[in-house]
Order: structure tokens, then sequence, then C-alpha cells
């Protein structure tokens, strides 16, 4: 018998859901899917993208069942040289080889390349992920950059208005010439988008190589002493609370 719906319960396709609860990669769930391996509400699918009620409809996995997890939120110093996925296909090291398995459920809030280090957010708290990459919020976000070559004021200039690169305008924020050379500059750098690979491409595209690229802060939440591969959680509540959003009320989904 299917259990009762959730006042907060959402529709979901089944496949996105197993990847949001941080169970399987999206291409993965659908395999399982199609294998016979999850049922809805003891109801074998095999269709990846059966719509389902979550929390509410019941969901098992070879007969285990699939349980919501308590909201979490993770501020955690991703090196350089992982992947931002639960699953790399060419098997290259994850955010999750590096951090415990019990974290395994969590989703990124956006990414960083593999040669980008930093602040990586994670949780499993779909409102609050939504609202820090949502590019109508404006969440800013704040990298250290080291580029070849001096960058003059004019290209800092060029840089806040933007050029355009495969079918994207690219632009930042801020920039901050902190220190430059005849062999490279250090800049401060504000985004408040999450195009893919932006400060690379742009400073690309404006004569500039980068050659290091360290994110410290996002939104209110700041990198501070975190070394690379270390992790911190903050309490959902107080998370929600430095964006202004309701406190986290039970029975609200998360996946």
């Amino acid at each position: 018998m299917p259990r009762a719906k959730a006042s907060s319960a959402k529709r979901v396709t089944l496949d996105r859901l197993l990847s949001k609860l941080g169970i399987a990669s999206r291409s993965q769930a659908q395999e399982w899917i199609r294998a016979g391996r999850v049922r809805i509400n003891q109801r074998l699918v095999r269709m990846p993208d059966t719509w389902i009620d979550w929390p509410g409809d019941a969901v098992t996995i070879d007969d285990r069942p699939v349980q919501q997890r308590p909201p979490q939120f993770i501020l955690f110093h991703k090196p350089k040289g992982v992947v931002t996925t639960h699953q790399d296909e060419k098997g290259r090291k994850t955010i999750f080889d590096v951090l415990p398995p019990e974290l395994k459920s969590l989703h990124a809030v956006g990414r960083l390349d593999q040669a980008t280090s930093g602040l990586l957010l994670l949780t499993n708290d779909s409102t609050l992920s939504s609202f820090l990459t949502d590019p109508k919020q404006q969440v800013p976000r704040l990298y250290l950059v080291t580029v070849r070559g001096e960058v003059s004021d004019e290209t800092g200039r060029a840089a806040l208005d933007g050029v355009d690169d495969q079918g994207e305008r690219l632009h930042c924020a801020s920039v901050t010439i902190q220190k430059r050379s005849g062999r490279e500059s250090h800049l401060a750098v504000t985004l408040t988008e999450g195009k893919n690979r932006e400060i690379r491409r742009l400073f690309k595209a404006l004569g500039h190589e980068v050659t290091r690229l360290r994110r410290i802060q996002y939104g209110p939440f700041t990198l501070g002493d975190l070394q690379p591969g270390a992790w911190r959680e903050l309490p959902i509540d107080a998370a929600r609370a430095q964006l202004r959003l309701p406190s986290f009320k039970p029975g609200r989904t998360t996946h």
C-alpha cells in the first residue's frame, strides 16, 4: 500500500530522485530501474522517468527501502585534481572519494572543475541549493585567481563589460587586481552566475591563461581555515538563516 502523501511532497521522476538522494548517478539509476531492481509502492517499474511523490511513495531498491535523510549542509574544501560528481565515467577521483561515506547522499551546490580548488557546498535540502544556484538571486561567489601576464586596468574593465564566447556572454561582477607583473597577475574576482568554467574562459578570451583558481566564498559562506579535503557541517537552520530562508520544517522534502 502506498504511504500517505506528505503535505510537502513534490513530484519528481524516479531517476532524478535517486540521483538527488545521492544513491546513484542519474545514468546508473536509469540502468537499475530498467534492470527491474526498483519498485514504487511494491510495484515493479522499468521506466526511469516514472513520476512519484516524494516524500510519500514507498521506493525500494533490491527490496531495501529508500529513506529520507535528515537535512544537512556541508562546507568542503575541494582539493585540486578531483571532480565534482558522484561517479566519473573516466575513472577520475571524485569529491566523494575524499569525503566520508555518510555524506554520499548529499549533492553539490554547483560545481568546481577538476583543476579548481576551494569552497564547495553540499546539501540534501533542495530549496536551499535551488536558491543558491538561481541566477535571479545573484548570489556572489568570490575567487582568488592567478593568470599569466600582466593584467591592465583596461583588461579589468573589459572583464566587467564581458565578452562573447561559445554563444554565451561571460563577465564578472567585480575584479580587483591585487598584484601584477610581466610574469603573472593575482586577482580577486566575483561572479554572480554559475556558467561552466566562466573565469577560465573569460580571461583566456582576454589573453590571459588562468594558472590557479580557488573559490573562497559562496554567498555568506566562507572557506576560512578549512584545509584541502577537510569539511565542516553547519546546522541546516543556521545555513537557512544566513540566506534569510525559512527554518526547516519536519516533513519538508530535502531531495
